[in-house]
């Protein structure tokens, strides 16, 4: 089943996200849903909410949507991936959060995707539900990417998914922080590695763990 939200709109929402892994998306959030909420860490202006809330909606669950919307490192004035209309021009800073909000509204996601407006290791400190996806996508540092890591793989239920972006084997094509943490999780002996797509890997949080002897070599 195709993701069924507008084509038009996923198309001129802006992101970073290809169509192929945010088909990804919607299939695993309508399958992990079943079991318990999903969560996102970073939304930037929505596309991968999209995806990820459509597949909630399908089981009328709830994807929780975390990010400070104050863009990540390589989103700032004057980097790479600054985008302009993405500037306060009262601030000077990146606030992305009217853009998120439009979309959920204009995709009629507002009552399955609640926003969390803030930074990761700050909510995860004090949280106790149990997760049946978390997609990862927020900072490219490695102290950000495995920070978020770090912070949320506890709260995968067994059987629940972990998604990482941006995954690069070759460091020309870009950061090395999100595939660092897809090895760990890896080598952690709590998940089963279910494939990439394009940049998005695929894990599964294991039933029985398994101890770092015991994995594949």
């Amino acid at each position: 089943m195709d993701c069924p939200i507008d084509a038009s709109l996923i198309a001129r929402t802006k992101g970073f996200l290809d169509p192929e892994e945010g088909q990804k998306l919607f299939e695993i959030a309508r399958t992990a849903s079943r079991l318990g909420p999903c969560l996102e860490i970073g939304s930037y202006c929505g596309k991968s909410s999209l995806y990820l809330g459509a597949g909630c909606r399908s089981n009328k669950a709830v994807l929780f949507s975390l990010d400070h919307h104050r863009g990540n490192e390589e989103q700032q004035p004057g980097e790479a991936y600054c985008d302009p209309d993405l500037v306060d021009a009262r601030s000077g800073r990146i606030d992305t959060f009217d853009f998120f909000r439009k979309t959920l509204e204009q995709a009629d996601l507002e009552d399955t995707v609640v926003p969390i407006v803030s930074r990761s290791g700050t909510v995860a400190r004090q949280w106790a539900t149990p997760l049946s996806l978390v997609f990862i996508d927020g900072g490219h540092t490695f102290p950000a990417a495995f920070g978020d890591y770090n912070a949320w793989c506890g709260h995968i239920m067994p059987g629940g998914y972990l998604l990482i972006h941006d995954i690069f084997f070759d460091p020309a094509e870009g950061g090395q922080a999100p595939r660092h943490i897809y090895e760990l999780a890896g080598r952690s002996g709590l998940f089963e590695d279910l494939g990439i797509v394009k940049t998005l890997a695929v894990l599964q949080r294991r039933t029985v763990t398994m101890l770092p002897a015991d994995l594949p070599k």
